[in-house]
């Protein structure tokens, strides 16, 4: 989702106003509770005219006066409580509720933001809305995606456990009404942010139904949701918000009705930097068609998007009967809200604003946030601390007194940190562990200063003599972008008005964070100050990065080079080293916090380019080790570190997520044993960003990622996550070693607490099958739960494993599959084999049409769009590409070879070889050159010799494009 959703200061009246309801229509059928749903939207829409229909597909839905309905908006922020409305109760990011492996819990945070969501809205019904963008559950497959911290794992059953639990509390437990209404983000195969609205994620079949689908189906199948929001990206070529996968494969997981929505300016999109339909009338009536039934277009301004939609009928692109389905989708979710019934019908309706920021909702808050943290190392028994021998805590780091919101996070009423929270357990030494300098201008000698106002000023360079106004503190945040805090005011330099340096932020934020900066050494031994805010804001400016002095003193971006920058003198007023290693000295423990900025270390709309920790922190994390043996270190981050921080010496890790206002109590809740860390994993630790594949690949089986398909050794593995006691599996048993496919298998594991304190473990049952057609992933996560057990305690956990979980999608007869293979069940250490009899796959028959896309193997070929309707086909790029299906029957002999080729480039010839990409040729196909790439022809070769049992490879020699082939035998 982009900024053109963030809330605007509104002065439309007509908004605010509650529409009374006529007397006329208090009895009409559409009012009545006691008749079926269906029967009722039927009547509402039957009563609407033309443009009140069309009114109804635009994210700010107008009331409609002379019926008594009153105006609806979609889509309220609510990853991790209720966003952008004002002070709300904070959780944990929603990665860290995924640490938890806890639905329980994770469902109670949800209903805690579906009752804030309903505060919300009693203040303002017509602005805060009840339907919820949230869960996302797109799957982080690549931490390098800015967006990794809106996510909950790298694994779809675990995200799948995780947003139906989410969801499930949002939406109440009543069986009529909602409370609040879940939409999933953001459909498909989405993680990628540079260029997001071009990029095109390529997802082979048995990827996308396996991995991608499978994250967002647990939810929608368990009416755990109420609609799905479409993605910035392509898939296959083709933009998802026209799709026809919205209507034909995620409404076939419910029976319930759904509500498909736009991302904001999604649909703009596709006349705008997607070009994929020339006008806006043809782009909003092919996503109509594909199933999509509310756009986020132009924030409140509506009518871009009714007037597209009123010529897209007056062109016979769609017709009322298209807009009369999406109106029914919208019109559904409206009903189970409760807004067209009676007072006192709805119980959520009672709601009221007091709910919000409730000291049980802050109680929620601390247990989640403690309950999150993933205890990553604990050598000699370092944790936890204990309150006798403990007295004095030195919290130094970047992040010792400081908590960050992130983009979709609600305002913290309260702010609890680290050194606070410890605070409150122990006499605190506290240092941040950052520089402080004075920046001197060299053509003038004057020093920078700022104001001590608290709305801050321009910084100048005016004063010849330093004071304590010219400090400024620096904040490495990694590859050389840090913030400047002014010792002034206590505020982070940002741009102002006129290209100015104001100290005037109270943290980065905004859409472009233009509070970050570079300091450049140049060869002279002098500094420039170069303005590193996201790319897009170059326009506001043209190419000026770096900052001048003027006349007057006043700093302002206004170089392109850095030689035509000022240049300073850095001078260091105390070094942040020096200060964190001063406080750690004597104490009986030092706690380093140290970690991200969720609106700099990537975010929507930027990618982070490295997971190695900033070196400015390394440096603090080695230095007050050697300063104090009994050194914790606490990763504050939204995603996976990698890197050489790890080092044998460090006798204790702690990693959370940046994880709301009760972060400093739930720190110390863990650190002093209150807590027992019971944190995993949701995602591989990678020991190096060289371990990641390009960032675009999206076939975690070809480039071997994630846990599932990544045989590397990581640095911390999925699922991980140490306790302060310990645990032992014992007697892993099945009910039986054999099942068939419709069948189900029970096994049962004892857990035994072999320490002497109380503790949560995570029980994870995975699954690896040992022989297939189709290579298999390393092992795939099948069943988890959770168990409490007392010191010495054993509990016997049992999971149950329907044989149709094993099913994988085939791409040789587009099906799911349960083959008859071994496979083993793993819990720990611990291995059970179990043999399936399911079914063995035929020999591929190419004589049935075989749709391209259905390869068994490639090399160098994309995936592009059939039509701009319907279709995926393979597109070569380059000589010497190849697509290959493997264990082909091509019988006595097999004549010919027909293809179905597109070809808007050169004429060119694709090659028939068996066994490999160079084996023995068969055939050569000539592609002819076609008027354009949606120009479809069929063309033919004879064979020769091909017989048998083979692995059949088609090689490009040119630019191509093939849809289907079907062989032609004797």
């Amino acid at each position: 989702m982009s900024r053109l959703r963030r809330p605007v200061l509104m002065s439309l009246v007509a908004l605010l106003v509650l529409i009374p309801l006529p007397a006329h229509a208090q009895e009409l059928p559409f009012r009545d509770p006691d008749l079926p749903r269906a029967v009722r939207i039927d009547d509402l829409v039957g009563r609407l005219t033309a443009d009140e229909k069309v009114s109804l597909l635009h994210q700010y839905q107008p009331a409609i006066p002379r019926l008594g309905i009153g105006a609806f908006k979609t889509g309220t922020e609510a990853l991790h409580g209720v966003a952008w409305l004002g002070e709300s109760t904070v959780f944990p990011q929603a990665l860290g509720l995924a640490n938890t492996w806890n639905p329980d819990l994770v469902k109670q945070i949800g209903a805690v933001t579906g009752r804030e969501a309903r505060g919300f809205h009693a203040k303002d019904p017509a602005y805060n809305g009840l339907n919820l963008w949230a869960p996302v559950v797109n799957l982080l497959r690549d931490p390098r995606w800015g967006r990794n911290e809106e996510g909950y794992s790298e694994d779809p059953y675990l995200t799948g456990a995780i947003s139906t639990a989410y969801g499930h509390g949002i939406q109440g437990d009543h069986p009529d009404y909602l409370q609040a209404a879940p939409t999933l983000k953001h459909y498909l195969a989405y993680n990628v942010e540079d260029n997001r609205t071009t990029v095109d994620s390529i997802v082979p079949p048995r990827i996308m139904k396996d991995y991608d689908e499978a994250a967002f189906k647990p939810a929608i199948s368990a009416n755990a949701a109420t609609g799905v929001m479409a993605s910035y990206n392509l898939v296959n070529g083709r933009p998802t918000h026209v799709m026809h996968d919205l209507d034909d494969v995620v409404r076939s997981w419910t029976d319930e009705d759904l509500m498909i929505v736009g991302d904001a300016a999604g649909a703009s999109n596709l006349t705008g930097s997607q070009r994929y339909y020339a006008t806006k009338a043809e782009g909003n009536a092919a996503a109509v068609r594909a199933g999509l039934d509310s756009f986020t277009e132009d924030n409140q301004n509506s009518a871009p998007t009714t007037t597209a939609i009123k010529s897209a009928l007056a062109q016979g692109l769609i017709t009322m009967a298209d807009v009369e389905g999406a109106v029914r989708n919208v019109l559904s979710i409206r009903f189970r809200l409760g807004e067209f019934d009676p007072a006192g019908r709805n119980p959520y309706a009672s709601i009221t604003p007091d709910v919000i920021d409730a000291p049980e909702h802050r109680e929620l808050a601390r247990k989640a946030a403690a309950e999150q943290m993933v205890l990553l190392r604990n050598d000699n028994k370092t944790l936890p601390l204990s309150t006798a021998d403990t007295k004095k805590v030195a919290v130094v780091g970047q992040l010792a007194d400081t908590l960050y919101e992130d983009w979709y996070s609600g305002t913290m009423p309260y702010r609890v940190t680290p050194v606070k929270g410890l605070a409150e357990r122990a006499a605190v030494t506290a240092s941040e562990g950052v520089d402080r300098i004075r920046l001197k201008n060299l053509a003038t000698g004057n020093y920078v200063t700022a104001s001590a106002a608290e709305a801050g000023a321009a910084l100048t360079a005016t004063e010849a003599t330093p004071t304590d106004a010219s400090g400024l503190d620096v904040f490495d945040w990694g590859e050389g972008t840090v913030t400047l805090r002014a010792a002034a005011n206590g505020k982070t330099l940002s741009l102002g008005d006129g290209r100015a340096l104001v100290n005037n932020a109270v943290q980065p934020n905004g859409w472009f964070v233009q509070q970050q900066f570079k300091l450049l050494a140049q060869t002279d031994g002098s500094y420039v100050l170069e303005y590193a805010g996201n790319e897009v804001t170059q326009s506001w400016f043209g190419r000026n990065r770096y900052v001048v002095v003027g006349a007057d003193g006043k700093l302002t971006v206004g170089a392109e080079t850095p030689e035509g920058a000022a240049k300073f003198g850095r001078e260091v007023v105390h070094s942040g080293v020096e200060s964190a290693v001063a406080a750690a000295k004597g104490a009986d423990a030092a706690v380093v916090v140290v970690g991200s900025m969720p609106f700099i270390n990537g975010r929507e709309d930027d990618d982070r380019k490295t997971t190695a920790l900033p070196a400015g922190q390394r440096a603090v994390i080695d230095a007050v080790r050697k300063a104090n043996p009994r050194t914790i270190v606490v990763l504050e981050s939204s995603y996976p570190y990698s890197g050489d921080w790890d080092t044998a010496d460090l006798p204790a890790i702690l990693w959370t997520t940046h994880a709301g206002q009760e972060t400093g109590r739930a720190l110390a809740d863990v650190l002093f044993g209150d807590t027992n860390p019971s944190g995993k994993l949701t995602q591989t630790w990678y020991r190096s960003d060289a371990d990641l594949p390009d960032i675009l690949q999206y076939d975690i089986s070809k480039s071997g990622h994630t846990y599932q398909y990544f045989q590397g050794k990581p640095l911390y593995p999925f699922g991980y996550g140490l306790s302060y006691t310990s645990f032992r599996y014992d007697r892993l048993q099945v009910d039986r070693t054999t099942v068939d496919a419709a069948g189900q298998v029970k096994a049962r594991v004892d857990v035994t607490n072999t320490g002497d304190r109380a503790g949560s473990d995570v029980v994870q049952l995975f699954s690896h099958q040992k022989k297939s057609r189709a290579e298999q992933p390393v092992k795939q996560l099948r069943a988890f739960e959770r168990v409490e057990l007392g010191p010495g305690e054993t509990k016997t956990v049992e999971f149950t494993v329907p044989a149709s979980d094993l099913s994988f999608w085939d791409v040789t007869r587009e099906k799911r599959v349960v083959e008859t293979a071994p496979h083993d069940l793993i819990v720990g250490s611990l291995t059970r084999a179990i043999n399936v009899r399911g079914e063995k796959i035929p020999p591929r028959d190419l004589r049935k049409t075989t749709q391209a896309q259905n390869f068994d193997d490639y090399s160098g070929v994309t995936l592009v769009d059939t039509t701009k309707e319907l279709g995926t086909a393979v597109a070569a790029t380059a000589p010497g590409q190849w697509v290959a299906f493997e264990d082909v029957n091509l019988g006595r002999s097999s004549r010919s070879l027909s293809v179905r080729v597109a070809n808007p480039d050169a004429p060119t010839t694709v090659e028939v070889r068996l066994g490999g990409p160079t084996g023995r040729l068969v055939g050569t196909v000539a592609v002819p050159t076609t008027a354009d790439k949606y120009s479809w022809t069929s063309v033919s070769a004879p064979l020769r010799d091909a017989a048998g049992r083979q692995d059949v490879y088609l090689v490009f020699t040119g630019k191509a494009r093939i849809d289907n082939l079907t062989v032609e035998g004797s």
